[in-house]
């Protein structure tokens, strides 16, 4: 396998605890080794990763209501429909809601569009746990900074 760094949004660009909602951006890089095998002569962003780019924008979401107490692992997906076709270079923004929060669980709503149109949507589930360890915490908080995380973000260590 070749894997290339799991960073699928770049920005988080508002997050409402009120509403428990969630905004990202993302760009499809114009370069990258998966379109050299999906597929050649017809660059298309693979839907798996249009699936873990609504996971990690939901994700995020998770994180930030439950104050960066409890970490999101993603269980499963229903209803996910991929509505077009993604290319290199595309601008994506993506959306998520949660629809409920408790007993170590976690269920949102989540959608990615690009150019004004849909890309895709899918609930997604996760289950919630504490962190495992404050070297983890640290790395997550770090990575909401990159992510230019609009809400503060505690310092565990």
């Amino acid at each position: 396998m070749h894997l290339e760094h799991f960073q699928l949004i770049d920005r988080i660009l508002a997050v409402s605890v009120e509403d428990r909602t969630i905004r990202t951006e993302a760009k499809v890089p114009t370069e990258s080794t998966i379109f050299e095998g999906h597929f050649p002569g017809m660059p298309l962003m693979p839907g798996v990763l249009l699936l873990e780019a609504m996971a990690q924008t939901a994700g995020w979401l998770v994180i930030a209501l439950t104050n960066f107490e409890r970490m999101p692992f993603f269980i499963g997906a229903n209803g996910l429909k991929l509505r077009r076709f993604v290319s290199p270079g595309e601008a994506l923004a993506g959306e998520a809601s949660l629809v409920h929060e408790g007993s170590g669980f976690a269920v949102t709503k989540a959608r990615l569009t690009g150019e004004g149109k849909p890309v895709c949507e899918a609930e997604i589930r996760f289950r919630t746990a504490p962190f495992p360890n404050d070297e983890f915490r640290g790395h997550v908080e770090a990575w909401a900074r990159q992510l230019a995380f609009p809400l503060a973000v505690p310092s565990h260590g």
